[in-house]
């Protein structure tokens, strides 16, 4: 199967198993197991073995019958898989609280993932920095993109000014954007985009603590 026609869940499962390897590595003494099986990652992940072995069997052959899969070369692979072995630049749009949430977050970093910039359009704020990122003003973000060759754009504006960023970045050179704005954005089909409405998560928790 092609890579592009792989389902964007299984994109998310094969991140919680990368990770869960990740801690395993970790926190493991000197005598690491060699390999680890299909029932055992479920157990960390609480998602099923079966569909372990589903998600894994998309990029190949990872694992032998009987004996499971080796642990370090997992979680290798699967780290290229997610593109995790290269370096990523990433920019924010909005410095408002979560924009330095995203800031201060410091996991981005640890998984190659570096902010350059953070743009807004109030002169208040332009000028100054959040943490040690400086805040630019919007009307620099494409030509920013292009000179500091930017892969990923961040969305934290107002609903009614997402579209236009948006097509800020894309004009740019940007083709991923990570959008937490509550709208619905439209973008050419190349440009892959990701929807963050915390609004919509809450809904479904309440939806369940209303049964």
């Amino acid at each position: 199967m092609k890579r592009k026609n792989i389902p964007s869940v299984t994109i998310n499962r094969i991140s919680i198993y990368h990770r869960c390897l990740e801690k395993l590595i970790e926190n493991i003494n000197k005598r690491k197991p060699k390999y680890i099986s299909s029932s055992e990652i479920a157990q960390m992940t609480g998602i099923n073995s079966t569909q372990i072995r589903k998600d894994l069997a998309y990029f190949g052959e990872f694992g032998k019958r009987g004996i499971g899969y080796p642990l370090i070369d997992l979680s290798r692979e699967l780290e290229k898989i997610l593109g995790l072995d290269k370096k990523w630049s990433v920019i924010i749009a909005g410095a408002g609280n979560l924009g330095k949430a995203l800031v201060n977050y410091k996991g981005f970093q640890k998984r190659g993932f570096t902010i350059k910039g953070i743009f807004d359009n109030n002169p208040s704020k332009i000028g100054k920095k959040l943490g040690h990122i400086f805040i630019y003003d919007i009307k620099e973000i494409e030509k920013f993109i292009q000179a500091e060759k930017i892969n990923i754009g961040i969305i934290v504006v107002p609903a009614d000014s997402a579209q236009e960023v948006a097509d800020k970045m894309v004009t740019g050179g940007i083709k991923a954007i990570l959008n937490f704005a509550p709208i619905h954005i439209t973008l050419p089909p190349e440009i892959k985009i990701h929807n963050v409405d915390l609004s919509i998560e809450f809904e479904g928790l309440t939806y369940y603590l209303n049964l």
